[in-house]
C-alpha cells in the first residue's frame, strides 16, 4: 500500500537545484532524510540518525531534533525552500513533525 502511494507522490513531485525534493524513509530505528534534484540526478544534502552522534531514535521527539539538523544543513547549502516528499508514509506522526520542524527552522515546504 506504502509503495502505491509512493508512486502517486513521485509523480507529482519532481525537484531542482533551486527547490529540491525532500524525501524521508523511516525504518523502526532511524530516520534517513535526503535533498534530491532530480534534473540531475544528485543528492544536494542528506541526513542519516544512525550516523548522528547520539543517533536519534525513530519516533517524534528524534524527528524534531533531525528536522533543526537538517534545517541547518539546507541553510548552510543556500536552500530555503523545497518540494516535500513523504515517500508514501501518511502525513502524521514523524513525518509530520519533521515537516513542522522545518517549517518552524525556515524552511519553505
Amino acid at each position: 500500500r506504502r509503495l502505491k502511494r509512493k508512486g502517486r507522490v513521485r509523480g507529482r513531485i519532481s525537484g531542482t537545484a533551486d527547490m529540491p525534493r525532500v524525501s524521508i524513509y523511516k525504518s523502526n530505528r532511524y530516520l534517513i532524510i535526503q535533498a534530491i534534484d532530480d534534473t540531475k540526478g544528485h543528492t544536494l544534502v542528506h541526513l542519516n540518525t544512525a550516523h548522528i552522534e547520539n543517533k536519534l531514535p525513530s519516533n517524534i521527539e528524534g524527528a524534531k531534533k533531525a528536522g533543526q539538523i537538517f534545517a541547518e544543513k539546507l541553510k548552510e547549502a543556500n536552500i530555503e525552500k523545497i518540494a516535500f516528499d513523504r515517500n508514501g508514509y501518511k502525513y502524521h506522526g514523524v513525518v509530520a513533525a519533521f515537516a513542522d520542524t522545518l517549517r518552524e527552522n525556515g524552511i519553505k515546504l
